[in-house]
């Protein structure tokens, strides 16, 4: 009964087809012409972002002047800079309070000449504009010239206040107005924030809006029930934004204070304070230092937002 039954034999393998096999060199081609295409990004990257970082790490642990050769001094310069330098000290803390200070002002104006504009005026493409130019010019020399100008001595604000018989000052030389000054200038480019803010008021349904006033919610309690936990995550974005932002301001600070960071140090911003001591003092390994110091300082800074945002930050998905 075995020896009757036939084996069928078994079917030869078949070649792959040529469809498949062309679809894969074309993919390679594709794949080496993007590569080839993105070969300069990658060189810029190495060469402008990754090399400049890691020597600068180096030289943080270094003696450097820009004139002689690079000297290892391990962690000396990390420890200068939190107990002989008290220039320092002073340059954080100055950076500390104008952090503190001038971003929540600039966000709460920002949001609220935000509600203004969304309350549909005419010709708001215009005001979005106008008020948008602050925060291109804020950080420029001109403006910096401009707003040393008008707080000067002779000035329009002092002119202003004349006119009220009241005696001016000179605001950006008294240690004790001088870094308000500059809070003001961070204040007035309130431009970017404000359209981030206008687009998410944009994106709350209005049926929400609706249904409170149904319900018999007023304007208050619409704003803390509603706009407020639906607009927290654009909040959480400005916030981060400008507080980095705000860490490394530096044209105001030099230009204001005559790039000494005075009077009596009140304007000697972290960054200014940086620039001072690696090309002035020509003490580049400090600088490199300062440099990685500040790194630290935002990165846990920002750690430290995303991680208290889950406690305030309101997602449409969150349940």
């Amino acid at each position: 009964m075995a020896d009757s039954v036939a084996v069928k034999p078994r079917k030869a393998a078949s070649p792959p087809a040529q469809g498949g096999h062309r679809s894969t060199q074309r993919s390679r081609r594709e794949a080496r012409a993007a590569y080839l295409f993105l070969a300069p990004w990658f060189l810029g990257l190495l060469v402008i972002t990754i090399g400049p970082i890691f020597a600068s790490l180096y030289l943080s642990f270094t003696d450097y002047s820009l004139l002689q050769e690079a000297k290892w001094i391990g962690m000396d310069n990390y420890v200068r800079m939190f107990t002989e330098d008290p220039r320092f000290i002073a340059s954080l803390k100055v950076t500390t309070i104008y952090v503190v200070v001038s971003v929540p002002l600039q966000l709460a104006f920002a949001l609220a000449l935000a509600l203004v504009l969304d309350r549909g005026l005419r010709g708001l493409s215009f005001y979005r504009s106008i008020f948008y130019l602050p925060s291109l010019l804020g950080g420029s020399v001109a403006i910096a010239i401009l707003w040393r100008k008008v707080f000067g001595a002779d000035g329009l604000v002092n002119a202003v206040l004349g006119i009220f018989g009241i005696e001016g000052q000179g605001w950006v030389g008294d240690p004790d107005t001088a870094l308000g000054t500059l809070i003001l200038l961070h204040v007035w480019t309130f431009g970017a924030p404000m359209i981030i803010f206008l687009a998410g008021l944009r994106q709350i349904p209005s049926s929400y809006y609706e249904a409170a006033a149904v319900d018999g919610a007023g304007v208050l309690r619409q704003f803390k029930s509603i706009t407020m936990p639906l607009l927290t995550p654009i909040i959480f974005f400005n916030l981060v934004l400008e507080i980095i932002k705000s860490f490394q301001s530096f044209t105001q600070a030099f230009i204001v204070s005559n790039g000494k960071g005075g009077p009596a140090d009140s304007t000697l911003f972290y960054t200014l304070y940086l620039y001072l001591k690696g090309f002035k003092s020509y003490d580049m390994g400090y600088a490199a230092a300062m440099a990685w110091v500040l790194l630290l300082i935002i990165a846990a800074l920002t750690g430290v937002n995303f991680l208290a945002s889950k406690y305030w930050v309101f997602y449409g998905d969150d349940k």
